[in-house]
């Protein structure tokens, strides 16, 4: 079974990029996050339904999904 994961519930992902990368703002924690191009856009799929289950279990995405997690941005479902 694929690993599911899933936007904090309340996170609005308030965030600014440029071509090198994105700030993003935490609106739970009130904490501000650097973060790359594909992170951030990882976000987005997460939070707009555009990414399968299956798709989230790609080895290249564990270490991204990890640390978003650690960072308080998304969960396990």
């Amino acid at each position: 079974m694929a690993l599911q994961w899933r936007i904090v519930p309340g996170q609005t992902l308030l965030h600014r990029g440029w071509e090198d990368g994105c700030v993003l703002y935490n609106d739970l924690s009130g904490d501000t996050h650097l973060l790359t191009e594909h992170a951030m856009q990882l976000l987005l799929a997460l939070r707009d339904g555009d990414i399968a289950p299956d798709e989230l279990a790609a080895p290249e995405l564990a270490t991204v999904l990890e640390t978003l997690a650690g960072l308080d941005l998304i969960e396990r479902c």
